[in-house]
């Protein structure tokens, strides 16, 4: 579950809890404004960045729920009060989860919004680390029965459909996709269509510099933007990570999605990156 299910299923269940936020940050620290994690009497849920500081916040929630007459908002200097070199500073907040309406909380913005067709052995190694991270995922297949039967995160959704290719346009501009099929008819297919689309912000095709030069001559023959096809990442993952295990390839490919972000989110251009 997510940290809002997870308050919500708190609640439900009367567990107390004090949900500490990030109220406002400046300078080096270890998260920025808005998140937030839940605190127990035995345990906790979320992080506001790990280190000293959590493990402060932590005891001070646990005081609260104690019942000690304690401060509900801290003003910390990072480097001052807890000898920490971030050199920052955070204002923390506590307050009662039956006090912080968690059916209201707005979702943080994902880092990224991502299609990923294909369920095999590398789709299933990225979409096992994709579960950890801030983002929002279609898993694509035709074939329902390669996908794995236990429970994934809530925002990573399976989608069994056939032809696979029709699901392209139901992304949002800029999302990032990821072709990965069994199939490389089926590749081909797939990436055609994310090209004449267009407006994406990272297409990575699964294969080898010899593949994408069969399909970039492919494309061009259909007549599709050069300008598209430059910006065709293949083979997919960051430079300099060697390894065709599926989960070497995984954090390849899951570090150059973040790094992409990364660039989107603080307004710096995305390289080209033809292969690695």
């Amino acid at each position: 579950m997510n940290l809002q299910a997870t308050a919500l299923h708190w609640l439900a269940t009367g567990e107390p809890a004090i949900v500490v936020e990030v109220a406002a940050h400046r300078g080096s620290a270890p998260r920025e404004t808005g998140p937030r994690m839940l605190v127990s009497p035995s345990r906790a849920f979320g992080t506001i960045g790990g280190g000293h500081l959590e493990l402060q916040a932590i005891e001070h929630a646990r005081c609260l729920l104690r019942g000690d007459a304690l401060r509900t908002e801290q003003q910390i200097a990072l480097g001052p009060t807890l000898g920490q070199c971030c050199g920052g500073a955070v204002t923390l907040r506590y307050l009662a989860l039956a006090d912080s309406r968690p059916e209201s909380w707005r979702d943080a913005t994902p880092r990224f919004e991502l299609q990923i067709y294909g369920a095999g052995h590398v789709g299933r190694a990225i979409v096992r680390l994709l579960q950890g991270i801030d983002c929002r995922v279609s898993w694509i297949d035709a074939r329902d029965s390669e996908f794995p039967r236990e429970p994934i995160a809530a925002h990573i959704e399976r989608v069994c459909v056939e032809p696979v290719e029709a699901e392209v346009p139901n992304a949002p501009p800029q999302a990032c996709y990821l072709v990965l099929t069994h199939s490389h008819a089926l590749d081909l297919a797939i990436t055609e269509a994310i090209l004449r689309r267009g407006d994406f912000a990272y297409l990575g095709l699964i294969g080898s510099r010899t593949k994408r030069a069969r399909f970039v001559h492919r494309f061009e023959q259909r007549g599709i933007d050069r300008a598209a096809l430059a910006r065709l990442t293949c083979p997919i993952g960051m430079p300099g990570i060697r390894g065709k295990e599926p989960e070497v390839i995984a954090v390849a490919v899951v570090a150059q999605l973040l790094a992409v972000s990364s660039r989107a989110l603080h307004g710096t251009p995305q390289p080209v990156a033809l292969s690695r």
